[in-house]
């Protein structure tokens, strides 16, 4: 074993853990499952795959048209109010996808404010009368998945555009090429890539939008196959088939981009030149930037303030109080360990001679793919396959730890994915 190798040591042995929630997942769906699958592609399992599909489609469209143009906006132009507008753009992400959902529901639904307005101010007696987009459909779900997600593209888009060279937009603006089409977007395509992945695994793992608005996807047939037809391996099943489809899309990109350099040694890497906008065009892009904040956080965060004003009582917030900080202290200790792990990861991933290695470094970092029900229940299975070899010296199971672990598995890719594409912009002579 040479020296590199063992340099990769911990890392391996961190991939390794990383990875066996889904190994047990993948042994869980060993179990033969014919007669079941042969129902499920007679009856629903076309369905599910055609609304998977135009969900996945939909939604990493509507995300990618938001984050770029955004943050295109707020990197490239100078504007009163600049700084708030992007940091008000990442908001959207704190706001679980199936609470929006229901916010939206109750709004926008036939006995919600926004239609019984309609029928006041038309005079319409019922729903015949009137055209008002169903919001619990597929297209209610890429709506409100579109607006809560976009953040994930428009975080990393925003560093890509930073990071840009400031040496190419000025040879492409001399040259009379549009700067956005001609460097911009090209230089920051691994990070965009990198965001859209996390929306894709975000859209194949959620299971309360998809429930809420009774929208037939994979994800929604995993658990009514587990809870319905009582087959866990079954469930597992397609799991596992959402998270190969992920690895493949994953795979195809990074093989499409496998020649592609995306750095530069000029002195002014970092100081892309911002143009100043007028008064008018400021409050254009203001507008325009005040959208996907309006539609992903303002409206539902004013609607659910109202709600709890409306039933506001002191000792609720007592209840809440250990609540509160349980979850701060699960949430601050997993976010250091999960930051701190990737970092090492990705170091070790961009160095890596091996590419068997790197392989394994990228699948640890695809947890994200499963649903979290899913992963909970790998993750569980797992941590009783530690305490056995342990000789129970070790007690894993029903632990906070586990807990850690647990999110450690489903969020590692975030800040994976987001620092293996910043190795890839740093020219390599720096680190020789």
């Amino acid at each position: 074993m040479n020296r590199g190798t063992l340099n990769n040591v911990p890392v391996i042995f961190l991939s390794i853990l990383l990875i066996g929630p889904i190994l047990s997942l993948i042994f869980t769906a060993i179990e033969s499952n014919q007669d079941l699958w042969v129902h499920l592609i007679n009856t629903v399992l076309p369905i599910y795959v055609a609304n998977t599909f135009l969900l996945f489609v939909g939604v990493l469209t509507l995300s990618v048209l938001l984050g770029v143009s955004t943050a295109w906006i707020v990197t490239y132009y100078s504007f009163f109010g600049k700084k708030i507008i992007e940091w008000a753009l990442i908001l959207p992400i704190a706001c679980p996808a199936y609470i929006i959902a229901y916010v939206y529901t109750d709004l926008l639904e036939y006995a919600g404010p926004v239609q019984g307005f309609m029928r006041n101010i038309f005079g319409f007696n019922s729903a015949a009368d009137y055209y008002f987009p169903e919001i619990r459909s597929v297209g209610g779900a890429i709506f409100v998945m579109g607006f809560v997600l976009y953040p994930y593209v428009y975080i990393l888009a925003r560093t890509g555009f930073t990071t840009s060279p400031r040496s190419l937009y000025e040879t492409a603006s001399i040259y009379g090429r549009n700067e956005f089409l001609a460097v911009g977007l090209p230089l920051c395509r691994p990070y965009i890539v990198v965001g859209l992945a996390l929306v894709a695994m975000e859209v194949l793992s959620d299971f309360g939008t998809v429930e809420y608005f009774s929208v037939q996807t994979l994800t929604l047939g995993m658990f009514n196959v587990w809870i319905g037809m009582n087959s866990i391996s079954a469930a597992s099943q397609i799991a596992i088939v959402t998270f190969i489809f992920i690895i493949v899309l994953l795979i195809l990109e990074r093989k499409a981009r496998s020649s592609q350099k995306y750095n530069d040694t000029s002195k002014r890497f970092n100081n892309i030149s911002t143009k100043k906008l007028s008064f008018k065009k400021g409050l254009l892009a203001i507008a325009f930037c005040s959208i996907p904040i309006s539609f992903g956080f303002i409206v539902p965060i004013v609607i659910l303030l109202n709600n709890v004003l409306i039933g506001l009582k002191v000792e609720y917030f007592f209840a809440i109080i250990p609540v509160l900080l349980n979850t701060l202290l699960v949430g601050i200790s997993a976010t250091f360990i999960i930051i701190l792990l990737a970092f090492f990861s990705a170091s070790s991933a961009y160095f890596s001679k091996n590419r068997v290695l790197v392989y394994l470094y990228n699948i640890a970092a695809t947890g994200y793919a499963f649903p979290g029900t899913m992963l909970a229940i790998g993750v569980v299975i797992f941590a009783g396959f530690l305490d056995k070899v342990s000789g129970s010296v070790f007690f894993f199971g029903g632990t906070i730890y586990v807990l850690i672990f647990a999110l450690i598995v489903r969020f590692y890719a975030i800040p994976y994915g987001g620092l293996t594409s910043g190795y890839s912009r740093i020219p390599s002579n720096l680190f020789d």
